[in-house]
């Protein structure tokens, strides 16, 4: 009976074996079991038991087995994976939408950031029924306000005229933010209604206008010169032209009764009207006159004269139109033999040498007084390396290709012309305009030393022609000086003011001594000239300029601030690529005044209508 149970138990648990497959982790638990109920069992079962164990399932048997498989056996349940995963699936996409959300709102991932979303997300519902100009913001957040209140009223305000458009810059955007703030302050209640204010913006308002008068606003042009006619030698006029003004106020105002009405998406039109000119073609006739002429005298020197001619004729007719800077290099271009410019004498290293375009200073110079009399403004004026003779030191302006240069601007309200010629060993620059000093005004300048320098150290040259011990001067040399040079104030020939417009320092030439220190004496066919090659420099610039570089000294303006000369002259590079513009046509000059300089006294004071002749010195 033992035996045919045990057979029974077998086959049961082969079945179930082969039918719930060969999990190990469940097997294992279930031959613990096993083992327990096979202690129970007599001799004859322990056999079997044995066999049972190694297939995992013999501690099954008997009524007791029976028992179990008629009422339904059930295992422990273990963790289900399934759900795990799930769960694990869903908060990996949760913490992946929070991370795309906090990229959406801004780069910005720091704590502060952070902090942000999570107050935004926290804000205060209005709990209490409130409402803005008829727009309800019960049960929405202060963000959930301001959207719902700018759909209602956009901001997209136009100004128009004449096909053309300005946007209005946002004048509510404060506004809506300040009363939100008063409505949503914590502690406080609310009223149950509000409305946008829209005053205190006249200012505001203003400036809008003003920023459509600026846009489309035109300028009305008076009569003035406008070109010169070579072949009559005269200035030719052009009529005047009217301009257009905004009528700013009218804007102002139907921008302020749009912001009153609420109508923030307004398109307003612009409305204006002609502006005439101060000065018409018939009137600007009447008052163009010669108002300042300055002129210096020239020496013998057919070259330099030739050179002083052609840059005469150059800037001779220039038309300079208001706000425009005048540049005497870019109106007279660069001197070359090409344009029939001379070799004349000009200083290199502190020797005259031969340079192409030499003595075109004097016409610069002569300018530069005639302007300054005038009462334009100097932008861009240097001194000479040396003190000039045709002029008073200080009252020079030196020019070179392509620096320095000298440059003025039309500060007035109509162009001006210049006349520029050169006759009889004489230069004359004058300013023909409207008067731009107040009448009976006039201006000068004044140069006085105050410092003489001493004549530099000598240098010496080598010359084994001498004797031993002898010398012989090559040049003198000069000494060097300081200068100041005030702004004189007349009117009605009276001096009323007397103020330092700038200081000037110039250099002394360095004397040249021969001398022979070796002791030898040679023939001069013994003899040979050792070439030497030193650096040029340019006169009015400082030492160590190289022609073509930019350099903040390069220019400079007229001021109280003393200015040192540079050390010395060079010609013009011929490499240099800058622009040149043909000589204008020459014409008949302004009247010279006679050869003798005339006095103060005789004009009235030196500031007084007239030419300033300055005699050369003696060279």
């Amino acid at each position: 009976m033992n035996q045919l149970e045990n057979s029974r138990s077998r086959n049961s648990s082969t079945g179930r074996s082969r039918a719930r497959g060969t999990n190990k982790g469940s097997a294992s638990g279930r031959s613990s079991a096993s083992s327990r109920s096979s202690s129970t069992r007599n001799s004859h079962g322990t056999s079997s038991g044995r066999r049972s164990t190694s297939s995992g399932y013999s501690s099954r048997s008997g009524g007791s087995h029976s028992t179990r498989r008629s009422s339904g056996y059930h295992r422990k349940k273990g963790p289900n994976y399934k759900i795990i995963a799930i769960a694990g699936v869903v908060l990996i996409v949760f913490i992946t939408g929070i991370s795309l959300a906090l990229k959406g709102k801004g780069s910005n991932t720091d704590i502060a950031g952070t902090e942000t979303v999570i107050e935004s997300e926290s804000e205060t519902e209005m709990q209490k029924e409130v409402q803005v100009d008829g727009i309800s913001i019960t049960g929405m957040s202060k963000s959930e306000a301001k959207a719902a209140i700018l759909k209602e009223f956009p901001w997209s305000m136009m100004v128009e005229y004449d096909s053309d458009q300005y946007k209005v810059t946002d004048l509510m955007a404060e506004k809506v933010d300040a009363l939100l703030d008063e409505i949503y302050k914590d502690g406080s209640d609310p009223q149950e209604s509000y409305t946008l204010d829209t005053s205190g913006l006249d200012e505001k308002v203003k400036a809008e206008a003003a920023a459509c008068g600026a846009k489309w606003d035109k300028k009305a042009k008076n009569g003035s010169i406008d070109k010169f006619d070579a072949a009559s030698g005269k200035f030719v006029f052009a009529g005047e032209e009217n301009g257009f003004a905004i009528d700013q106020d009218k804007l102002a105002a139907d921008i302020s009764q749009a912001l009153k009405d609420k109508k923030f998406d307004a398109k307003i039109t612009a409305t204006g009207s002609d502006v005439a000119p101060e000065i018409s073609a018939a009137s600007a006739k009447e008052k163009y006159k010669t108002i300042s002429s300055f002129t210096t005298n020239t020496t013998a020197n057919q070259n330099r004269n030739t050179n002083v001619r052609l840059a005469a004729e150059a800037i001779n007719g220039t038309v300079i139109k208001p706000g425009q800077e005048f540049s005497f290099n870019g109106t007279v271009g660069q001197r070359t033999e090409a344009k029939g410019y001379k070799g004349a004498a000009a200083y290199n290293n502190g020797e005259v040498v031969q340079e192409i375009g030499g003595g075109v200073c004097q016409v610069s110079t002569t300018l530069y007084n005639a302007v300054f009399k005038a009462g334009l403004k100097i932008s861009s004026r240097r001194s000479h390396t040396f003190e000039p003779s045709y002029v008073t030191p200080g009252r020079d302006a030196t020019v070179s290709w392509d620096q320095p240069d000298f440059k003025f601007i039309n500060n007035s309200s109509t162009a001006i012309g210049l006349r520029a010629s050169y006759a009889d060993q004489k230069v004359t620059v004058s300013v023909y305009g409207i008067p731009i000093l107040e009448d009976g005004i006039t201006w000068d300048l004044d140069s006085k030393k105050v410092e003489d320098l001493g004549t530099p150290n000598p240098t010496y040259e080598e010359d084994q022609t001498l004797q031993p011990g002898a010398e012989v001067t090559k040049s003198k040399g000069s000494a060097g000086s300081r200068w100041e040079t005030y702004k004189i104030v007349y009117k009605n020939g009276k001096e009323i003011s007397r103020e330092l417009d700038h200081k000037t320092t110039y250099k002394g030439h360095t004397p040249v001594v021969r001398r022979n220190s070796t002791g030898v004496v040679l023939n001069p066919s013994e003899t040979t000239t050792q070439a030497t090659t030193v650096p040029s420099a340019v006169d009015g610039m400082p030492d160590g300029y190289v022609p073509g570089e930019t350099t903040s000294a390069g220019t400079t303006v007229v001021s109280p601030n003393e200015t040192t000369a540079a050390s010395h002259t060079t010609a013009a590079p011929e490499h240099s690529t800058a622009a040149t513009t043909a000589p204008a046509a020459a014409s008949p000059a302004p009247a010279p005044t006679s050869a003798a300089a005339t006095t103060a006294a005789e004009n009235g004071g030196p500031g007084a209508t007239g030419d300033v002749v300055i005699p050369v010195k003696p060279e």
